[in-house]
């Protein structure tokens, strides 16, 4: 059977979309917009890095101080120091409990003191390193810890740095929400920037698109023309602006790498580890993102100029 004969060549652009909408200031816009929508969500991924670094690190540890270590205890045998470290040894909201030696808390109060606490006569607290369990207890676990201490050990503090913690977890939820709200305005002005270049190629293929309407073509057959050619001019931008965002990316997590976790080792090193995991799984989808946002956006924009044609 002979091959049916094509009415129009492969590729065939009717509407003349590669003038109205070329490889001009349309991707070059988008791709900045992906740039900052990188950096919005480098600095999203990097506030829950650190929020959850901090919880599980200073949140998770805490001090107590033991006035009088090696007076008897009240009420039981041993000292002061053993009672507080059988308490806590006990309790199911600790993991772990250790008295610091003379030498490391020397070591701890050199900086104020310049000198051996022996030396100059000050009488100090014993200083027990406690980590909680996981998940930490809440308030009220710590509250019954605090009263058995004081109850064994009279004069016994227990010092948390949950106000600190508090404190820093409202600072990362606050950048959180400012990379969410600024990667809104970027998705809003890349929006904006395809409307207007999707409304200058209509204006200019005007008489184009009236011709092949008045010929039968539907709505929905010019829309998807534009919107494929916005989608694809859209995701060269966002190809080119995440491509231009990692080394930034990677520079930036070199220069956090000390606040959100212990250094890497010599084969955690490479390329891959650099960067939170989250962000290499977000980066690609920014072109798919753009793609997205390009066609949505440019279909709307023309079938709303279709309607009011005579």
């Amino acid at each position: 059977m002979a091959a049916r004969p094509r009415l129009r060549p492969a590729g065939f652009d009717e509407l003349g979309l590669r003038r109205a909408l070329g490889f001009g200031m349309l991707p070059l816009l988008v791709a900045a917009m992906a740039f900052l929508a990188a950096l919005a969500l480098a600095g999203w991924v990097g506030a829950a890095t650190l929020a959850r670094h901090w919880q599980t690190g200073a949140g998770a540890a805490l001090t107590a101080q033991v006035p009088n270590p090696t007076a008897p205890a009240a009420g039981r045998g041993g000292t002061r120091l053993d009672a507080v470290l059988a308490d806590l040894g006990t309790d199911p909201a600790i993991a772990s409990a250790r008295a610091l030696t003379d030498a490391e808390l020397a070591g701890l109060l050199r900086p104020w003191l310049g000198a051996t606490p022996a030396s100059i006569g000050i009488p100090l607290p014993a200083v027990v390193a406690v980590h909680l369990a996981d998940p930490p207890p809440g308030p009220a676990a710590l509250t019954a810890l605090t009263a058995r201490l004081a109850r064994d050990a009279p004069g016994t503090v227990l010092d948390t740095e949950g106000d600190w913690v508090g404190r820093l977890l409202a600072l990362a939820r606050s950048l959180q929400a400012s990379a969410a709200a600024a990667l809104a305005v970027v998705v809003a002005v890349a929006a904006a920037v395809i409307a207007v270049a999707t409304r200058a190629g209509l204006a200019a293929r005007r008489e184009a698109i009236e011709i092949i309407h008045g010929l039968g073509a539907t709505d929905r057959y010019i829309a998807g023309r534009f919107a494929g050619r916005a989608s694809l001019l859209a995701a060269a931008g966002g190809v080119a602006g995440a491509a231009a965002a990692l080394p930034v990316l990677l520079a930036l997590a070199r220069l956090a790498a000390p606040f959100a976790a212990a250094p890497a080792t010599p084969a955690q090193a490479g390329l891959l580890a650099a960067l939170p995991a989250p962000l290499w799984l977000l980066l690609p989808g920014l072109p798919l993102a753009a793609a997205g946002i390009g066609f949505l956006t440019a279909q709307v924009t023309v079938r709303r100029w279709l309607r009011r044609l005579p």
